[in-house]
C-alpha cells in the first residue's frame, strides 16, 4: 500500500511539473509581460529596467525555478490588468467556483447512479426508455445551449407560460450572478442564504447534465454486463433474493469503474464550468479564466492551470486509493507478486 502511494504521489509530482512548464510558457510565447504593464511612452531604458528587475533576463531554465517555487508558495505575481495579487483574486473566487461544482457532482451522482441501477434492471420498462431518450439530450446538446435554453424558459417565459395556465407551472429563478453571500472567515458560501440557493439552480443543473447522463449510461452498461456473469446466475441458484443479488451483489462491482470515472469527471466539472460561469455570469474562477485570455492577463491565465492541475492530481490521486481499497483484485495482484518474489 505504501509503495502504491509512493508510485502514485511521484506520478501527480511529474505531471504538476508539466502543467508548471505549460503555465510558464504562456508567459515566454503569449506575449512580452514587460509590454503588458507598461504604457507606450515607456523608455527603452526603462523597459530594460523592468526586465531585469522583474529577472527576464535570466535563463529559461533559472525562470522556470523561479516560478515553480513560487507557485508552491502560491505566488503568481500581479495582474496585468487588476493591479492585484494572483493568488487574492483566485481566493476571491475559488469558493464561487467549488459550491459551484459541489452541486454539479452531487446532482449527476445521487441522481445518475440510481437511473442507472433502474435502467440496468427495467431495460425494457417505459420509463427506462425515456431515461434512455432524455439522456441523449444531455449527451448531445452543448453546455452553453442547454444553459441558454434554460434562461429562456425558467427566467425569460416562465411568467407568461404561468399566466397562460392560470397556475404557477414553472418557477422562475435567476439567471445570472451567484446571489447573496455569507463571508465565513476568507470563504464566501451561497448556501446560507436563499437567493444563494436559487441561484445554484440553473448552472448546477446545466452543468451536472452532461455528467449525470454519462453515468447513468456507464452504471447501466456495467449494471447488464455484472448481471450476465455466472457469479451473479450461481447466487440466483443459492435462493437469494433479487434485491440481495441486484444490491448485495451486481451493484457493489458496478460501482468499481463507476468510481473512476466520477472521479475524473469531477475534476472534468472544475476545469470545464467556465463556459458555465460565462453563460451565468457565475462570479468564479473560469469567468475569471475567460476574461484572462480576452485581456492577454498571462500570470491569471498560468494560475488557472496550475490550479486546475493541482485539482485533477488531488481527485486522480484519490481515486486510485479508493480504486485500490474497493477492487481487491490489485490487492492480489500484489500479494501474489509478492510471494512469486
Amino acid at each position: 500500500m505504501i509503495a502504491f502511494i509512493v508510485r502514485r504521489l511521484l506520478q501527480s509530482v511529474l505531471v504538476m511539473l508539466a502543467v508548471g512548464f505549460i503555465a510558464f510558457s504562456l508567459f515566454t510565447y503569449v506575449g512580452d509581460p514587460v509590454n503588458n504593464m507598461v504604457g507606450q511612452d515607456t523608455t527603452l531604458e526603462q523597459r530594460a529596467e523592468l526586465r531585469q528587475r522583474l529577472g527576464l533576463d535570466d535563463p529559461f531554465v533559472v525562470q522556470y525555478g523561479r516560478f515553480l517555487v513560487k507557485a508552491v508558495q502560491g505566488d503568481f505575481g500581479i495582474s496585468y490588468r487588476h493591479r492585484r495579487p494572483v493568488a487574492e483574486l483566485i481566493a476571491e473566487r475559488v469558493p464561487a467556483t467549488l459550491e459551484l461544482s459541489f452541486v454539479a457532482a452531487a446532482l449527476a451522482l445521487f441522481i445518475g447512479v440510481p437511473m442507472g441501477v433502474y435502467t440496468g434492471l427495467h431495460r425494457r420498462g417505459f420509463l427506462s426508455q425515456t431515461f434512455l431518450a432524455v439522456s441523449l439530450v444531455g449527451i448531445s446538446l452543448p453546455t452553453f445551449l442547454i444553459g441558454i435554453l434554460l434562461i429562456l424558459v425558467f427566467g425569460v417565459m416562465s411568467q407568461d407560460i404561468n399566466a397562460a395556465l392560470g397556475f404557477t407551472l414553472v418557477p422562475q429563478l435567476p439567471t445570472f450572478g451567484r446571489g447573496d453571500t455569507v463571508q465565513l472567515g476568507w470563504w464566501s458560501t451561497g448556501f446560507l442564504t436563499t437567493s444563494g440557493l436559487l441561484a445554484l439552480i440553473l448552472p448546477s443543473v446545466t452543468l451536472a447534465l452532461f455528467q449525470m447522463t454519462l453515468i447513468m449510461r456507464l452504471v447501466r452498461s456495467e449494471m447488464l454486463e455484472v448481471l450476465r456473469t455466472d457469479y451473479i446466475k450461481f447466487a440466483r441458484a443459492r435462493g437469494l433474493s433479487n434485491r440481495a443479488v441486484n444490491f448485495g451483489h451486481a451493484l457493489k462491482n458496478t460501482l468499481v469503474p463507476v468510481i473512476t470515472i466520477t472521479g475524473l469527471q469531477l475534476g472534468s466539472i472544475i476545469a470545464f464550468a467556465l463556459i458555465t460561469e460565462q453563460v451565468f455570469q457565475w462570479p468564479g474562477m473560469g469567468l475569471l479564466f475567460l476574461q484572462a485570455i480576452t485581456e492577454v492577463d498571462i500570470p491569471v491565465m498560468a494560475a488557472y492551470l496550475m490550479l486546475v492541475g493541482f485539482f485533477f492530481v488531488v481527485i486522480n490521486l484519490i481515486v486510485d486509493l479508493l480504486y485500490y481499497v474497493v477492487d481487491p483484485r490489485l490487492r492480489a495482484d500484489k500479494v501474489v507478486a509478492g510471494g512469486h518474489g
